[in-house]
C-alpha cells in the first residue's frame, strides 16, 4: 500500500485550523465578557490538540514520507498508527474541552504517549537501513529518543496526582521536563532532520554538519535546567547549563553560516515568499538559542519566568514562529499542494499573524518588567487571533480544495 503524503496532510492542516481557533475563543474570552466556556479546560485542549493533532501527526507524516524516498517500508503499520494517534488527539480534543482533566482525557492522552512509543521502535528501525552518510539519520534517531524520554515528565505528574502528593516546585520541573524534550528534542530534532534533507547538507559541504546533531543532543539534556533555573541547583547544574546555552548558539550559528555559504542559490530558487518565510524561521531560531544564554544570568531569569507574558511569548516563539512555520515551509516547498494566488495569501496572512503575534506579546512582557499596563493589548491580541484563523483557514482550504490550474511554482 503505497503512502498518500497528500491525504494525510490536509488532517494536518484541519488540526492547525482548529488550534487556531481554541486559541482564538481563550483570546475572545481573555478580552471579554464570555463565560459559557471554562477557560482552563479550553487550554488543556488547545495545547494538547496541538501537540499531538497538528505537530506530531504532522512530523510522523513527513518522517514517513521521508523514508519512502530512502527504503522500502511497510506503510500499512504506520497508517495504523496515525489513525491511532488521530483518535487520540480528538479524544483528547473534546475530552479536555468538555470536563478537563478526568478518567477520559487521561485515557487518551496516554493513550498517545504509547502510540508514540511504537512510532519510535518503528521509525528508528527503519533509519538502521538507510545509508550513514545521511546527516538527516541521527537528527531523526535524536528526534525519536525525545519523544520518549518526555512521556517521563507526564507519568510523574500523574503519580503525584495519584498519590496527592503534589509539591509545587516538583509539579512545575515535571511540565518543563516534557515540554522541554517535546520542543528542544522531539520537534526540534526531527525539523532538523527535515532541514538536512531538504537542503541535502552533506559532510562533504563541510565536516562540522556531521557534529552538529552530537553538539545538539549532548547539550539538550542538561539544558533542560534552562526551565529551571528558578530552583536552588547545585553550582555544577549551573555550570552545565551554561556550557549547554554557549554550545548551542555556536552549534547553531555555525550550521547557519554554512548554509548561507553553501545553499544560499538552492533557497534563491525557491517561491520568493518561501524565502522569507525560512529567512523569518532561521531569525526566530538565532532569537531562541540568545536568549536561552540569556537566560543563564539569575536576574535575567528570575524576570523571565516571573512574568507570564515572557513564559506565553516564548513558547509562541518556538512553537509557532519555529515549529509551525518550519512545518508550513517544509511541506509548501516540497511541492504537496498547487501553490497559488490564494493559497500564498493564506500563508503570508499566518505568517503576518506570527510576527505580530509575537511583537504584541514580546511589548507585553518587556512592559510587565515595570508593572505597565499596554492599552487595549488584550483586544489586539485578539484582532492578531482572527488574523492567524483567518490566514489558515484560507490556507488549508485552498490546499485541500481541487484546482484545475498548473502550479505556479
Amino acid at each position: 500500500m503505497p503512502f498518500d503524503t497528500k491525504f494525510w496532510i490536509k488532517f494536518s492542516l484541519i488540526n492547525l485550523s482548529i488550534v487556531a481557533l481554541l486559541g482564538l475563543v481563550m483570546r475572545y474570552k481573555i478580552g471579554f465578557e464570555f463565560s459559557l466556556f471554562n477557560q482552563k479546560n479550553i487550554q488543556h485542549s488547545h495545547s494538547h490538540f496541538a501537540f499531538s493533532g497538528w505537530i506530531t501527526h504532522t512530523l510522523m507524516v513527513v518522517m514517513i514520507s521521508y523514508l519512502t524516498t530512502k527504503v522500502l517500508i511497510n506503510s500499512k503499520k504506520y497508517i495504523l498508527l496515525l489513525i491511532l494517534n488521530l483518535v487520540c488527539s480528538y479524544g483528547m480534543l473534546f475530552s479536555f474541552f468538555i470536563s478537563g482533566y478526568t478518567a477520559i482525557s487521561i485515557i487518551f492522552s496516554t493513550a498517545s504517549i504509547f502510540v508514540s512509543y511504537v512510532f519510535a521502535v518503528y521509525f528508528y528501525n527503519d533509519l538502521k537501513r538507510i545509508d550513514s552518510d545521511d546527516l538527516s539519520k541521527n537528527w531523526f534517531k535524536a528526534a525519536v529518543f525525545f519523544s520518549v524520554i518526555s512521556s517521563f515528565g507526564t507519568f510523574f505528574l500523574a503519580y503525584m496526582m495519584m498519590t496527592k502528593n503534589i509539591h509545587q516546585e516538583e509539579y512545575l520541573a515535571s511540565i518543563y521536563y516534557y515540554l522541554h524534550f517535546q520542543y528542544n528534542g522531539w520537534f526540534f530534532f526531527a525539523c532538523m532532520g527535515l532541514l538536512f534533507s531538504f537542503l541535502n547538507l552533506t559532510s562533504a559541504l563541510n565536516p562540522f554538519l556531521k557534529q552538529a546533531s552530537k553538539l545538539f543532543f549532548v547539550s539538550c539534556i542538561p539544558a533542560y535546567f534552562l526551565s529551571t533555573l528558578w530552583l536552588n541547583l547545585p553550582n555544577w547544574i549551573y555550570f552545565l547549563t551554561i556550557i549547554a546555552a554557549f554550545i548551542q548558539v555556536y552549534a547553531w550559528f555555525r550550521v547557519l553560516v554554512i548554509i548561507l555559504k553553501t545553499k544560499l542559490e538552492f533557497i534563491k530558487n525557491q517561491a520568493i515568499f518561501l524565502r522569507y518565510i525560512l529567512g523569518f524561521i532561521g531569525l526566530a531560531v538565532s532569537i531562541k538559542f540568545l536568549l536561552q544564554l540569556g537566560s543563564t544570568i539569575p536576574a535575567l531569569s528570575q524576570l523571565a519566568f516571573g512574568f507570564r507574558p515572557i513564559v506565553i511569548a516564548y513558547l509562541h516563539l518556538v512553537l509557532l514562529a519555529i515549529i509551525s512555520l518550519f512545518l508550513l515551509f517544509y511541506i509548501y516547498a516540497k511541492h504537496t499542494f498547487y501553490m497559488h494566488k490564494k493559497l500564498k495569501f493564506g500563508i503570508i496572512l499566518f505568517t503576518i499573524g506570527i510576527f505580530l503575534n509575537e511583537l504584541a506579546l514580546a511589548i507585553q512582557g518587556i512592559a510587565s518588567f515595570s508593572y505597565t499596563l499596554i492599552p487595549f493589548i488584550n483586544e489586539i491580541l485578539f484582532g492578531i487571533a482572527i488574523l492567524l484563523f483567518l490566514g489558515i483557514i484560507i490556507t488549508s482550504y485552498f490546499s485541500i480544495k481541487k484546482v484545475k490550474i498548473n502550479a505556479n511554482l
